[in-house]
């Protein structure tokens, strides 16, 4: 090729004449042959965009392509179900691939995913269950009843084995993940605000109806004093997993916020389930403490104050480090946070002071929280992630630990006479400690049976004593932890849909419903029962 034919054809954009109209004929010079520029056409144009790909890319392609593009994948529900099933069968294959046998039948890793698996399809199945006026049933519920099948249907218990270390230390994994949560949530300004009424609902009725249990189940049961109280305080804490998501919802239709009914719910909730894990830890460390009566007292005192010394060094460590000009902040924040609260639990378990851990993690993540101020929202958002995963797990493993055909018929029955008899205490106690806070007949029932449903924090710290019973090796103590298990599997199958229902149906009818009125700028006004507003009046929350 000569000079000038090469000047021609290796000629850049910038050098070529500019073209006229798509469709027109392009004359670039005498010696140059005409090119004619045929318009794509305009069908595989809609279907290109939905590809991804400009209209011009499908010029290039093989027919067969264009028609692929052209075609649209499943959508919606089919495109979810397909894709979930694909990740799980994914997670199946991630973990066969790296066990190997430990992930056929019989194996652990085998039966921790099917677990998991299970208990995540048993949780949405549950949720799904939606009754008109009435909040969903709690997914736990589910994940519990999926491990219970699990261990008690024949055949499938042989393929499904579990070791009890890897259960114990996921347990345990996400008592942490609950005590970092529950650290997070606590709220200074509305306890500060709600001031007396908040401390002697978070208070009381959880004091009292430990008490309460540990006596009926000492009589009854026959347990020691010691593991009476541990009893006690496993049934004596409220469930956030039940009464935060229907209180939500009541507060978004706006019954009982004129007097801050929510509100008070919430924030007591967290303080009744941190007294209930601080009673169960300085029980649980006196009943596996050798020596005198009072030494294993002062044992657990000890491991009250040096939990909350623990954690008040680790939660200013936390407000420091990592500093705000660094990148990934929230990132690094959280798991910095969930680092040190597993630590915790862990630690002090191998020392011998497992009381400490759980206060060590509640203290370090308050103290947190309040040097983060307002940025705590994205790390409690993360550590939120963090518990989709082992909510599954703990309600799972928890369920798995029950089989049936061993259980004691008696024990069953004389089980559910005590949680019964502690529910009546309970009810009777709240009912008499908001008498003086403000609220009529109505709001007084619905406190006391909002304050009914048990569910996460004794699927967490239920097991414990039995996990530390079968480290020491102990047959009694062994049997006294199955039996506080059996009790909690029990107050959780019975109190959490109860307490679910409870809500829904007394919510609407025994609270205040406060509408907004568009007449008005937008301020809310309290209707009776959510029968027809009383218009002018403006409350102090909507003040506020």
């Amino acid at each position: 090729m000569d000079e000038e034919s090469t000047r021609r054809y290796c000629r850049t954009p910038d050098d070529r004449p500019p073209s006229v109209e798509r469709g027109s004929k392009v004359q670039a010079c005498q010696e140059e042959r005409e090119i004619a520029v045929v318009p794509h056409r305009k069908t595989e144009e809609p279907a290109a965009a939905a590809a991804g790909m400009a209209p011009s890319d499908l010029s290039c392609c093989p027919s067969w392509i264009r028609r692929k593009v052209r075609c649209s994948g499943p959508r919606g529900v089919v495109n979810l179900l397909i894709t979930k099933v694909c990740l799980l069968v994914l997670l199946f294959g991630v973990v066969w691939s790296v066990t190997g046998p430990q992930c056929l039948p019989g194996g652990n890793m085998f039966g921790l995913v099917i677990l998991f698996i299970c208990a995540v399809l048993g949780g949405k199945l549950v949720g799904m269950i939606q009754l008109p006026t009435l909040p969903p049933f709690p997914p736990l519920l589910g994940m519990l009843l999926a491990g219970l099948l699990l261990r008690n249907v024949p055949y499938i218990t042989d393929a499904v084995f579990i070791d009890t270390h890897w259960s114990a230390a996921l347990r345990n994994i996400a008592l942490s993940i609950i005590l970092t949560r529950a650290g997070l949530g606590l709220d200074p300004s509305a306890l500060r605000r709600l001031k007396a009424v908040c401390v002697r609902l978070a208070v009381g009725p959880c004091v009292l109806e430990a008490c309460s249990v540990a006596v009926v189940s000492h009589f009854l049961l026959d347990l020691p004093w010691v593991w009476g109280f541990i009893l006690g305080f496993v049934l004596a804490a409220v469930s956030p997993a039940v009464v935060v998501p229907s209180m939500l919802l009541l507060q978004r239709e706006g019954y009982g916020v004129e007097k801050g009914i929510p509100t008070l719910l919430m924030a007591a909730g967290s303080f009744d389930d941190i007294l209930a894990i601080t009673g169960f830890s300085t029980c649980l460390g006196i009943a596996f403490s050798t020596g005198s009566t009072w030494m294993n007292i002062l044992k657990g005192l000890l491991e009250v104050v040096g939990g909350v010394v623990a954690g008040l060094i680790l939660g200013l460590f936390l407000t420091w480090f990592p500093s705000e000009d660094q990148e990934d902040l929230v990132l690094r924040r959280t798991l910095l946070l969930l680092g040190l609260s597993i630590f915790s639990v862990f630690f002090t378990h191998v020392i011998g002071f497992a009381g400490a851990g759980g206060l060590c993690t509640l203290v370090l993540a308050f103290l947190a929280a309040l040097g983060w101020k307002a940025n705590k929202a994205p790390v409690a958002a993360m550590v939120g992630l963090s518990w989709d995963v082992f909510q599954p797990l703990l309600f799972g493993l928890i369920g798995a630990e029950i089989t049936i055909a061993k259980l004691n018929p008696s024990t069953v029955g004389l089980g559910l006479a005590c949680v019964g008899i502690g529910l009546v205490i309970r009810l009777l106690v709240t009912f008499s400690l908001v008498h003086f806070g403000g609220f009529n007949l109505k709001e007084k029932l619905f406190i006391s049976v909002a304050w009914l449903p048990k569910a996460t924090v004794q699927a967490a710290i239920g097991s414990k004593a039995l996990d530390m019973a079968r480290e020491e090796g102990n047959e009694v103590f062994m049997k006294y932890g199955l039996d506080v298990l059996t009790l909690a599997v029990l107050a959780i199958l019975t109190t959490a849909p109860v307490g679910a229902l409870g809500i829904g149906l007394a919510g609407p009818r025994l609270l205040d419903r406060q509408v907004k009125d568009d007449g008005e700028g937008g301020t809310t006004v309290p209707s009776s029962n959510g029968i027809g507003p009383e218009k002018g009046h403006v409350t102090l929350e909507s003040r506020l």
